[in-house]
């Protein structure tokens, strides 16, 4: 059961959790800004905007938290941060954003049917990564635990490669248009890496509170993860994605969603462990929240394929799929599941 006291400095973590989540928000909206002022400035192609810089801006605060929980030794946090973060953009943010749209929030075939759906091969794939690490990489039966190695990790690495070539196939980069009027890129650049250095901090004052939260509430890591640091992380795309929805442009928020995610899954992890080594995986815990993500991924990409748009309604049924997420989480943790089995 849960030990629920605010004692042993339980408040001054909470305190620290909620500062460290408005300077990876304002962290997020420095390193957005500089990166798209950049890529205008430099010219880069609409691949390389929407895939990679874009992606790494919006995406930052969950690879930072990995790495950091990678390097710290809580890495089921790091993975319930990135997954909890995951099933939080697929429901709460296209819920958010299709009931701040005047309107419906409108999506397009590409939307539905390139990036939704390569987003659900990304999923498999880091399904099929944790197999293989516990398959040929045993560390435990009881839980099931893999241990992740280097070679193992590039696999999702080499896929998101083909994401970048198809996304490069895609799109017509003939003629880019340099946008250096009053434009200071050293500014822009002092920014970037601003914003880096703030996240990373924030990043790792974050984990750092929830850990000590958790242990003197009894939460497990991945618990925690998958819901105070997925939260607190997601923030930034939770923003970006509602603000653009008002502008009207809901391919933009959408996409945006899907973007991040799937740089999430493919590089975060993997780059976390390419960075430490190696990091043992609990398959018993893990797999099942990627299936959550699965069936997320899927009720998505069908609210979307009705008349192309996301309505009210729709957007009502993903938020109240988050809230039976949680709940389920919740249950799982305090063993409320294994009663109701055994009845």
């Amino acid at each position: 059961m849960l030990g629920w006291s605010f004692a042993d400095g339980s408040v001054l973590h909470v305190v620290v959790i909620a500062a460290a989540t408005g300077a990876i928000w304002i962290g997020s909206g420095w390193l957005e800004e500089a990166a798209e002022t950049l890529s205008g400035y430099y010219g880069l192609p609409a691949v390389v905007q929407g895939s990679i810089v874009v992606a790494v801006g919006s995406s930052f605060p969950e690879f930072a938290s990995v790495v950091v929980t990678a390097a710290t030794g809580v890495f089921d946090m790091g993975v319930g941060a990135l997954v909890g973060s995951a099933i939080f953009n697929i429901l709460v943010i296209p819920g958010l954003s299709g009931f701040s749209a005047d309107g419906d929030l409108e999506a397009s075939r590409a939307i539905v049917y390139k990036e939704a759906q390569f987003y659900m091969i990304a999923v498999s794939a880091l399904v099929v990564t944790f197999s293989l690490a516990v398959i040929y990489f045993p560390v435990s039966t009881d839980p099931i635990v893999g241990e992740l190695t280097r070679p193992v990790a590039a696999i999702p690495l080499l896929l998101y490669g083909l994401y970048l070539f198809i996304q490069y196939q895609d799109v017509d980069d003939a003629a880019i248009d340099r946008v250096r009027d009053g434009v200071d890129a050293r500014r822009e650049w002092g920014k970037l890496a601003a914003g880096l250095l703030l996240i990373g901090v924030a990043v790792e004052r974050l984990v750092g509170s929830v850990e000590s939260l958790g242990a003197a509430l009894g939460v497990p890591e991945f618990l925690a993860g998958i819901t105070i640091v997925a939260a607190a992380t997601s923030l930034p795309d939770a923003l970006v994605s509602v603000r653009t929805a008002r502008e009207g442009r809901g391919g933009t928020s959408l996409g945006n969603v899907l973007g991040s995610n799937t740089f999430d899954l493919l590089v975060a992890i993997p780059v976390g462990v390419l960075i430490v080594g190696s990091v043992d995986v609990n398959f018993s815990t893990t797999v099942p929240m990627l299936g959550v993500l699965t069936v997320a991924t899927v009720l998505l990409f069908a609210t979307l394929r009705t008349d192309l748009s996301l309505t009210e309604r729709e957007s009502s049924v993903l938020l109240i799929a988050y809230l039976l997420f949680v709940a389920w989480v919740v249950a799982e943790t305090v063993g409320a599941t294994t009663v109701l089995r055994g009845v």
